[in-house]
């Protein structure tokens, strides 16, 4: 299980270190929406989140930090 801050964390630092804007867009229903350089990430409000799905939500991240950036 990965913490919801943690995987927040991770990728506003990888923005920084690469300077690509990573900003909150809204709340939605039940994610909150963000932009990663015009990519529309959207994260679920849930305090821990299952190594499948921090893995999806880094993968949406790909087309701006390269493929298997995470690892």
């Amino acid at each position: 299980m990965t913490t919801r801050a943690h995987v927040l964390s991770t990728i506003q630092k990888e923005a920084n270190r690469r300077g690509v804007t990573w900003t909150l867009v809204r709340e939605g229903g039940n994610h909150t929406i963000y932009a990663l350089n015009g990519v529309i990430v959207p994260i679920a409000r849930h305090n821990e989140f299952e190594a499948r799905y921090t893995e999806t939500i880094y993968k949406e991240c790909e087309p701006v930090f390269g493929k298997g950036w995470w690892r």
